[in-house]
């Protein structure tokens, strides 16, 4: 699995504009929706939102250094997507660290998979532990740019 198995360059979003979790976990959710990559489920926004705001209350997704990886299993898919938002202003996520977050990445799993899930999140969590990534996100100038960091191969390789 790679990252380009995981996300396409329509679900990125560059300098999105939320105030609370719930507002960031639809935006991204209709980022899903929009994109088309979950066409021919029955997955709806609300199904993404709970998701993700059931597994935010079991405890933070926010892993600290500004970053949060909330997460949900949602019946109807048939393998792993992720959204991924750098965020115009940092919002309260409760992360490990207390320090607000602006880059999120969203991930969506079939409800009945164990493996191919953790190995996304492992995947994803790699690349934005490291501080010249987070760097470099937060400096790209757009959507395609962050999109292009997300799916960079060497950028895996240097980890």
């Amino acid at each position: 699995m790679t990252f380009e198995d995981l996300i396409h360059e329509s679900c990125v979003i560059c300098d999105l504009n939320v105030t609370s979790k719930k507002q960031l976990f639809q935006d991204m959710a209709q980022v899903l929706l929009d994109s088309g990559v979950l066409e021919g489920s029955e997955v709806e926004l609300r199904d993404i939102v709970t998701g993700a705001s059931e597994r935010e209350r079991l405890g933070t997704t926010g892993v600290g250094s500004g970053v949060a990886l909330p997460h949900a299993r949602i019946a109807g898919i048939d393998r792993v997507y992720l959204a991924f938002a750098r965020l115009e202003d940092p919002i309260d996520f409760e992360a490990i660290d207390d320090r607000p977050v602006d880059l999120v990445a969203l991930l969506i799993a079939p409800e009945h998979t164990g493996g191919e899930h953790l190995r996304a999140l492992a995947m994803v969590s790699r690349r934005l532990r490291r501080e010249d990534m987070r760097s470099r996100l937060r400096g790209a100038p757009d959507a395609q740019s962050l999109y292009m960091m997300l799916v960079d191969n060497r950028e895996a390789s240097a980890a």
